[in-house]
């Protein structure tokens, strides 16, 4: 990784160009995995080693490495939103 991961990164998956959410927590009591909120599904636990790279504040994850839950939720990220908002 690049540069060091912070609260407050945007997320991203490799294959997608829209930001689903951000990080949370990083290593949470040591562990080695990020909490990233995801926009319209809440918190989700990442494994460090789903993370592709890191660079310009963005966190970029394998979504082949990402549960099914979590991958369901970043495809709905932005149902919410409305368009020309």
């Amino acid at each position: 990784m690049q540069e060091k991961i912070k609260v407050g990164f945007q997320a991203f998956t490799s294959d997608g160009s829209e930001e689903f959410g951000a990080v949370r927590v990083v290593s949470p009591d040591g562990r080695p995995e990020l909490v990233i909120y995801v926009e319209n599904a809440g918190d989700f636990t990442v494994p460090l080693s789903a993370v592709d790279s890191v660079q310009s504040e963005k966190v970029i994850l394998n979504c082949a490495k990402l549960d099914r839950r979590l991958r369901h939720a970043i495809g709905h990220a932005h149902d919410a939103e409305k368009p020309g908002a």
